[in-house]
Parts: C-alpha cells; sequence; structure tokens
C-alpha cells in the first residue's frame, strides 16, 4: 500500500540570521523546539539567500526563481506582481494539497488573498507586534495580543481540524523584524524591536561576542573603498531619520531580538505537540528558516541585511523528514532557498517545471556525496528608497572557497571589486581582489559571475 503523502509544515521567521537560533550556533539564546527539527532531522551549513532582502528572498523561496527571472527586485509594493508568481503552492493544488498561508506576506504592501491558497491569514505591509490588523479570508480583523502569541495559535489550529488531503502550510511571523511603518516606495520607519511581556528579563546580562569584522568605518573602508560614498551618506539628516530608533550592533537590541525568538520557539513547540496529538507528526515535513540575514555591526553595517558578506546572505535551515533524513544529519553543499520549492513539489509527487530555477534537495537526504553546485550567484539592486545605497547595486559569486562581489554601478575596471579567500579569511576583512596572487582566482571568478548572472535571467 502506497504511504499517504506528506504534510509540510515550513515555518519563516523575517531577519533571522544563520547563527540566531541554539542549534545555528547562538551563545545564549535557547531554542529547544527549533533544535529538535535540526536533531530529529538535517541542517544545512550552508544555505544562502541570494537576494538578501525580504520580498525578492520570498518570491524566490515561493518561485524557486532567482529575482532575475521573478522580477521582485526590491521591497516596494507589488501587489500585482505578487499576485502572478509562479507559487509552488499552485502545483500543490494541483497534487491534491490543501494549502494555507498563515503571517507575513511582504510582497506588496496589502494582505489580501494571493493565489494558490485554500485559507489564508495576514497582513498590510509589516504588520504591528501587538494588537494587529488580520486578513483572514479576505475580511479585517482586529485582534488583541502579541501578534507571534496570535500566529502560533492560529497555526495550532489549522494543523488539529480534520483534513481530507495533506496538507502544506507557510507559516510566516512577523518575528525578529521591529515595528515599522513602509511607504509605497518602499520606506521603512523603524520603532523597535519588542518582545513579549512574559520575556522581557531572558538574557539580562548576556553578551553577544564581538567579531573580528565588527570593525569602524575607518578601518573596514582600508579593504572596502565601494563603501565610502555611502558611509558619508549614511550621516546625512534624512538617512538619520531613517534607521536612528533601531541600532542593530548595540547588545540590548541583540538581546531583545533573541526575547522575540523565544515567542517563536514557544510556537514551533505548540505545533510539535499538535502533531503528534493527531498523529500527523511522522507524515508531516517540518521546514526551519529566515528571509535574509542580518548584521550585528560587522564590516560597519547594521541596521541592515541587505550586502553580500556571510551576515547578510547565509540562512539558517533545518529540515525534519523521518521517511527520507537520519536524524542529525548536517549537510555543507552551497544550497539556495530557490531548492526549497522544487524539493516540496517532488516530495509531493510532482515535477518540478522547467520555469524553476533552483535544484530539489532530496538527493541530499541520503548519506554519501551527490553532484551539486559549485557555486551561487547573489545579486542586488539599489534602493532610491534609501539615500545611502545610491549606486550599491551588486552581483556576487560564492564558491566553496572565494567570494567575488562586482560592484556594477560604481567604479569602471573593477578597481572597487572585492575578493576573499574565505579559507584564510573567514571574517572577509582582507580584500585581495588587487593582490596579483589572485588574479588568476579572480579572473575565473569573474567569468563564473557572468555566466550565473546570464543563467539567473534565462538567457
Amino acid at each position: 500500500m502506497a504511504k499517504a503523502k506528506p504534510n509540510i509544515l515550513l515555518i519563516l521567521v523575517d531577519d533571522l540570521r544563520f547563527d540566531e537560533f541554539g542549534a545555528g550556533g547562538h551563545p545564549y539564546m535557547k531554542t529547544p523546539h527549533i533544535d529538535r527539527i535540526a536533531h530529529e532531522g538535517m541542517l544545512f551549513e550552508r544555505a544562502f539567500h541570494t537576494t538578501p532582502i525580504c520580498s525578492p528572498n520570498r518570491a524566490s523561496i515561493l518561485t524557486g526563481q532567482y529575482a532575475s527571472r521573478h522580477g521582485i527586485i526590491d521591497n516596494v509594493a507589488r501587489d500585482a506582481a505578487s499576485h502572478r508568481i509562479p507559487n509552488y503552492h499552485l502545483e500543490l493544488q494541483k497534487l491534491g494539497y490543501e494549502t494555507a498561508h498563515i503571517g507575513k506576506w511582504h510582497m506588496g504592501n496589502d494582505g489580501k488573498p494571493r493565489p494558490g491558497y485554500d485559507y489564508w491569514v495576514a497582513y498590510d505591509g509589516h504588520g504591528k507586534l501587538n494588537d494587529p490588523l488580520l486578513n483572514e479570508q479576505g475580511e479585517y480583523h482586529q485582534r488583541t495580543g502579541y501578534v507571534t502569541d496570535i500566529m502560533n495559535d492560529m497555526a495550532v489550529d489549522f494543523v488539529k481540524r480534520k483534513h481530507d488531503k495533506p496538507w502544506s502550510l507557510w507559516f510566516a511571523h512577523k518575528a525578529v523584524h521591529p515595528d515599522a511603518e513602509q511607504a509605497a516606495d518602499g520606506t521603512i520607519r523603524m520603532d523597535g524591536y519588542k518582545c513579549a511581556p512574559r520575556h522581557a528579563d531572558l538574557y539580562k546580562g548576556c553578551v553577544f561576542p564581538q567579531k573580528p569584522n565588527m570593525q569602524p568605518p575607518e578601518e573596514f573602508l582600508k579593504h572596502k573603498p565601494a563603501w565610502t560614498e555611502a558611509v558619508e551618506l549614511r550621516k546625512l539628516p534624512q538617512s538619520r531619520a531613517i534607521m536612528d530608533p533601531i541600532h542593530s550592533c548595540e547588545q540590548e537590541e541583540i538581546r531583545l531580538r533573541a526575547c522575540m525568538m523565544a515567542a517563536v520557539d514557544e510556537g514551533v513547540g505548540m505545533l510539535f505537540e499538535a502533531l503528534e496529538q493527531t498523529g500527523q507528526l511522522d507524515n508531516t515535513v517540518i521546514l526551519f528558516m529566515g528571509d535574509n540575514g542580518f548584521f550585528f555591526g560587522e564590516h560597519g553595517i547594521g541596521p541592515d541585511r541587505r550586502f553580500g558578506y556571510e551576515e547578510g546572505i547565509r540562512s539558517p535551515l533545518t529540515i525534519r523528514y523521518p521517511r527520507k533524513i537520519k536524524p542529525g544529519t548536517r549537510r555543507s553543499e552551497l544550497v539556495i532557498l530557490q531548492d526549497l520549492a522544487p524539493t516540496l513539489i517532488q516530495i509531493a509527487g510532482g515535477k518540478p517545471g522547467m520555469h524553476i530555477q533552483g535544484r530539489s534537495l532530496v538527493p541530499l537526504f541520503a548519506a554519501g556525496s551527490a553532484r551539486w553546485r559549485k557555486s551561487v550567484l547573489i545579486e542586488y539592486w539599489a534602493e532610491n528608497a534609501y539615500p545611502w545605497l545610491v549606486g550599491m547595486t551588486y552581483k556576487a559569486v560564492r564558491t566553496d572557497h572565494h567570494k567575488y562581489i562586482k560592484w556594477v554601478n560604481l567604479a569602471r575596471n573593477g578597481e572597487l571589486d572585492e575578493l576573499y579567500d574565505l579559507d584564510q579569511d573567514p571574517y572577509e576583512i582582507n580584500n585581495v581582489a588587487n593582490d596579483p596572487a589572485y588574479h588568476d582566482t579572480r579572473d575565473k571568478l569573474r567569468r563564473e559571475l557572468r555566466k550565473l548572472a546570464a543563467d539567473a535571467l534565462g538567457l
């Protein structure tokens, strides 16, 4: 007798760094329920966002495509485009799945239902951490309480209800994003991190350790001259007005993010309990990830997530799937979040379409080696909404051992480009792009970047 198709539970946390949960290596945060996904499944040690910013990367996860292909390249309100993307849930519906979205959508500023979902709960823009206005099945309702708790309860209710079909739930938290107001041009006014009151005193006195690449501007500019203008522009009043309410490199705000994650982890525990009580646990694929990275002051950057250094582009990614994955497995292959759409379509019994650019992760679920990619493309388009980002468009290639960053709008002849030997310099401090000893490596990576960029466009 054929086994029933597995349910799919994808848990997405906003702005979460690759090392911002227990199993990911956070120095003091406790996330036992999230860690359970990794301990009973697989942890991908090198998973990447290829456009490290909210809307483009969410679209990339849902479509399996690069931003160059799906066209959502920034956080400007792309409501119409987000109704037309080839969301993998459309494919799951064809394969007999009941589909649901609960939480933050953030591709377009309205929280109205999008194609591909039988059940829908979302909110406009970034929503509110407290007393959110939710769009539930096309109608707006005011809810009272902390948004993470409300979303946790809704996700548990969905899991516990009677299902006549296998189901797929996209569960997207507002945490750990601060409260914010977003204008139509993408400009965001920050209002700080806020945890649930019961977690206010968690981790009091804890310190996130200083890393070698947490440098003041005068230091990192020696090796990153492309940043010279951006550093000056960030001093302008219009720049400071946007970002002054939040300072990601301050210990209190790093601590508050950890406190916000406590409610997320409680929700994961609630979902495990609901799945166990309803006999669905071992027939449910559980995935946990972030939608982009974040800087805690590395390279003088923060608060931000947009740039191609490791803190911005690496994602937490764990998958629990007892049918296929041995507990406690770790993989170090170069994985991109576009790989999730074809993976889930394959798990659901379908065949990923030719429009999908990611690769199914299913071959990596088994022990042993698998033929896999040797490089990944990272791309970002400068946003007019932020004065200091003018000219900061880049494309980058990341391999097992090196990273090359091409600043598209800045100096010609590559004199501002960056190259890092990740084996010798994992913190990406020493730019060796103009070191004669690395010229062959640089030229090889330039050729690889051209190829990847063309492939991303479908050329």
